[in-house]
Order: structure tokens, then C-alpha cells, then sequence
């Protein structure tokens, strides 16, 4: 066992290397309901969940909750394999909490799916990313992994998401992502930097689930299409949020990408 000492540094650099915790998360919430899928799909594109609920594809399988309410847990049948489909909320700390609730519950391979922003200009809205590090410029990760700059993308779902992209011919990039807490504190020099340091895009939770992965010791990785633009000259939505067949290609690229794990 580990002894914790205050550093003398800020406090999320006060990392605690014992892996028992006082709350944990709770390892029979699905007991009743037979063995859970061993893959899953962390999706946060809620509109892609409610239609494939409203076509009879998604089965229930009971819920997670939080203050917000109910986040149902779905079981998805493609091509024989049974697979979990989840939205981890918005955010490191939500997103974080309920990867650890589905990995104590059974499920250990893990491909998530989302949108970005865009940090060059050259970027094309709707365009795959697989995302192979990013820069912890949120708090989450602190919490499970020493002080780093980066947190790396687990290899082998890197791996899964390139082979399936490959196999079906699709054009994608390949980028390290800054993950921020906080949309609207991206200044112009931040972005700078962060390009300066190679990042392509932006978004809120790659890094805290790549750190919680890494943890619990899991493959997870993570592919997302670029929408809005974030540029010194100003910010350009790019509709980014109504992209439908951009928000369908990404979550069917993670579904076959987990069944390669």
C-alpha cells in the first residue's frame, strides 16, 4: 500500500499511486441481468442513440445514474456479437465516472466515438480523426495517472480503429488532441501552443478515459470527425452538431473497431 503525502506543489499534482478507494463503484448493479458484453461503445451522440432505439435496435439493460437522472445502458446486436452503447454525458469528471462504472460491471474493451473541434484551418468539417494522445489540460486524468503532459491512446484499439478505416477505404487523419475543461477559456494563445505542440483538434473527455484505460489497465481509443473550426480570426460552428451521416460513419467505424479487440 502506497503512502500519500502532500506535495508542495498545486494540489492536482498531489498524485496517490493506491489504487483503493474509499467510494468504489458497484460490480453487481447488472448481476441480475446475465453477463454484460465484454465490448462496448462509449457514444455521445445522443440523436444516433435515440433512432437506433426508435428502430428496435437497442435492448435495455438497465441505467447508470447521476444527479442529471437515468443514463440507460443499451445492448447492441451487429453481425452476431453482442456490444454495450452508452452516452458518458459531456465532460472528463461524468464521462470518467461511468467508463469506471461500465468496467466494474464487466465491460473491458472500450472504442468511444464523438466530435471535435478543429484547430487547423485546412481542416475539412466531417472528416474521421483516430485520435492517438492527448494533452491533459483537464483535471480527471491527474487523478489516475502521475503528472504528465500526454496521455497516449492504448495502441491497440489505435490499431482496431486504423484497420477498419482501412478496410473500408475511408480517408481519415491521425492526431493528438488537447483536452480542456473549459470551452470557453480556448484563447488564442492557448490555441497556439497547443498547435505549436502538435494538437489538430480539441475536445473535453479523450484524456481522462485514456487515463482511466490506462488504470484499469483496459483497451480503449477513440475516433471523432472534426466540426467546428477554432482559429485565432474566430470561431465557425460548421454546423458540427448537425452533421448526421458524419455523427452515423464514426459510430459505425467504433462499433466494428471494438469487435477487432
Amino acid at each position: 500500500m502506497s503512502e500519500y503525502n502532500m506535495t508542495d506543489n498545486f494540489p492536482i499534482l498531489d498524485f496517490d499511486e493506491n489504487r483503493a478507494a474509499i467510494i468504489m463503484p458497484d460490480p453487481f448493479r447488472f448481476a441480475k441481468n446475465g453477463p454484460i458484453p465484454a465490448r462496448g461503445v462509449l457514444c455521445f451522440f445522443q440523436d444516433v442513440i435515440e433512432e437506433l432505439q426508435k428502430n428496435g435496435k437497442l435492448k435495455l439493460l438497465g441505467h447508470l445514474t447521476s444527479e442529471i437522472g437515468e443514463h440507460p445502458v443499451y445492448e447492441y446486436l451487429h453481425e452476431g456479437t453482442k456490444v454495450v452503447v452508452f452516452q458518458p454525458g459531456v465532460g472528463a469528471p461524468l464521462s470518467a465516472a461511468f467508463l469506471e462504472e461500465l468496467i466494474a460491471v464487466g465491460v473491458t474493451k472500450f472504442i468511444v466515438c464523438g466530435a471535435c473541434g478543429a484547430l487547423n484551418p485546412e481542416s475539412v468539417a466531417g472528416h474521421p480523426v483516430v485520435l492517438t494522445s492527448a494533452v491533459r489540460d483537464e483535471g480527471t486524468s491527474y487523478h489516475y495517472l502521475p503528472p504528465a503532459r500526454e496521455v497516449k491512446a492504448h495502441t491497440k484499439a489505435v490499431v482496431a480503429l486504423e484497420k477498419v478505416l482501412q478496410r473500408a477505404g475511408i480517408d481519415y487523419l491521425t492526431a493528438k488532441t488537447w483536452t480542456t475543461d473549459a470551452i470557453y477559456r480556448e484563447t488564442k494563445g492557448r490555441r497556439n501552443l497547443r498547435m505549436q505542440e502538435g494538437c489538430e483538434v480539441v475536445e473535453m473527455e479523450a484524456a481522462a478515459l485514456f487515463a482511466v484505460a490506462q488504470f484499469r489497465e483496459i483497451p480503449l481509443g477513440q475516433v471523432v470527425y472534426t466540426g467546428d473550426l477554432v482559429i485565432p480570426e474566430g470561431w465557425d460552428a460548421r454546423d458540427w452538431n448537425k452533421r448526421t451521416e458524419a455523427r452515423h460513419l464514426v459510430f459505425d467505424l467504433a462499433v466494428q473497431a471494438v469487435l477487432e479487440l
